[in-house]
């Protein structure tokens, strides 16, 4: 995966890490997730250089947005890199509206594969643009909330943000 550019920015549940292609964007990742999404070009134009900078600059604005309850649904191009069924199941996650849940059983079905449920919480615990596409929405089939990989407070946290909307 080529990445143009990697920025870290503050925000109200710890430091987040962007990455973005000439593409879109291809990451948001907390400041203590483990998971490696991103690999890192030593060369690229001024040009590519200004658009990733300028895009990068979006991305931090709506995340701003968000935080601050003014902005429900992003609006950035996305560029993701995983398995074909990772991205199907990334992709789905636009389908939870912004102050809802659904759980990992509903998306297996979205995605066409409603015995994958399992499949489908390792796809989200690979997510590589947290928050923008919202897997801190994905909950357990009895409504418990389960792992995240920006830790169960920050799931709740941002659960929370989302109720007073």
């Amino acid at each position: 995966m080529q990445v143009a550019l990697m920025v870290q920015v503050n925000s109200p549940i710890g430091d987040l890490l962007l990455s973005t292609s000439p593409r879109g964007l291809t990451g948001v990742q907390f400041e203590n997730d483990t998971v490696e999404r991103f690999a890192v070009v030593n060369s690229f134009s001024k040009t590519e250089l200004k658009q990733a900078t300028d895009f990068v600059h979006v991305v931090e604005q709506q995340l701003n947005e968000y935080f601050a309850r003014q902005r429900t649904v992003f609006k950035v191009q996305l560029d993701l890199h995983g398995t074909p069924f990772q991205v199907d199941v990334w992709k789905s996650l636009t389908r939870i509206p912004y102050g809802k849940t659904t759980s990992y059983g509903q998306q297996a079905k979205w995605v066409g594969r409603p015995a994958a449920v399992r499949a489908v919480g390792g796809a989200n615990g690979r997510n590589p643009v947290a928050i923008v596409l919202p897997c801190h929405r994905v909950v357990g089939a009895n409504g418990s909330l389960t792992g995240f990989g920006g830790g169960l407070e920050r799931k709740t946290w941002l659960l929370e943000l989302e109720k007073w909307k």
